[in-house]
């Protein structure tokens, strides 16, 4: 199948290349020339078969409005256009308006596996109309991981990015979890061998996850985190779960909590925080801060 691909940053390029790997055509274009296979959006929809699919994996807000407003004048009746960055559900809810009214479909796809989704594969949370999707579906298989699982249909326009979205809060809850006891850890004078505790407990325990296997990871890259400052970015995605979560009256409070967590990263330095921030660099290639010497 060809598909188009906006976006070859840290996602985007290695998506590019596993859907290569499973004999797919992609055209990519991306305001870096260095990566891009094309010098102009334009001639990525000219170098498409109709009906075309375009996958945009841009930053979330004007940057992704900015290439929909684009395609939504360079394509034609009966083409798609796939959403897999992080947007908020409600701005698919306006694109897909938007792209109905020139003829174009529209499928918004939240995308998890970070840096390391081209060796393993990406879940993939998927929402639109169903004859969308379905056409869509050889590019889903090629990019999810391996076997029955990682990739859902999950609803209409918006259930794929909502879908994300309650993912990223979990996540988010995880994370804080994993630190809290880490530096609960550390505190002690008993425990001398906090790196290995965490080994220990990666087989045969409840907590056993691939967060864990990434903080033991990190632990083995700087065994008390001391290069590190306990600064952590949080996410869009985490403010709109609490968001949605308020206008729902649905009760979150670990979520929330962990959320209000990250804000203590902007005072001083936070040891919790150098955990959250060594797992998002595990897992996502989110970029750290280190301490000045």
């Amino acid at each position: 199948m060809q598909i188009g691909l906006v976006g070859l940053g840290k996602m985007g390029g290695n998506m590019r290349e596993r859907l290569r790997r499973a004999g797919h055509t992609v055209i990519g274009f991306d305001t870096n020339p260095a990566v891009s296979d094309v010098p102009h959006l334009s001639d990525l929809v000219d170098q498409l078969d109709g009906p075309r699919a375009v996958w945009v994996m841009v930053p979330a807000g004007g940057p992704t409005q900015q290439v929909v407003d684009q395609l939504a004048s360079l394509l034609k009746h009966d083409d798609i256009v796939v959403d897999g960055g992080n947007s908020r559900w409600t701005d698919d809810e306006k694109h897909a308006k938007e792209l109905a009214a020139r003829g174009i479909g529209f499928v918004d796809a939240g995308v998890s596996g970070g840096v390391w989704g081209l060796e393993h594969g990406y879940a993939l949370m998927v929402g639109g109309e169903t004859e969308y999707v379905e056409r869509l579906k050889p590019i889903f298989d090629a990019l999810k991981p391996d076997g029955p699982y990682g990739y859902v249909h999950a609803g209409k326009v918006g259930a794929g990015h909502f879908a994300k979205m309650v993912h990223n809060g979990i996540e988010y809850a995880m994370m804080q979890a994993y630190a809290e006891g880490w530096e609960l850890l550390e505190k002690v004078d008993s425990v001398d061998n906090v790196r290995e505790v965490f080994r220990s407990w990666q087989e045969g325990t409840v907590i056993r996850s691939w967060l864990l296997d990434l903080a033991v990871n990190a632990l083995d890259d700087d065994e008390h985190l001391r290069q590190l400052r306990g600064y952590a970015e949080d996410s869009g995605e985490g403010r709109w779960t609490v968001e949605a979560a308020i206008d729902n009256a649905v009760p979150l409070p670990t979520i929330t909590a962990s959320l209000f967590a990250r804000f203590t990263s902007r005072q001083e330095d936070s040891p919790q925080m150098k955990m959250v921030a060594a797992l998002r660099n595990q897992f996502g290639g989110h970029a750290v801060e280190t301490k000045k010497a």
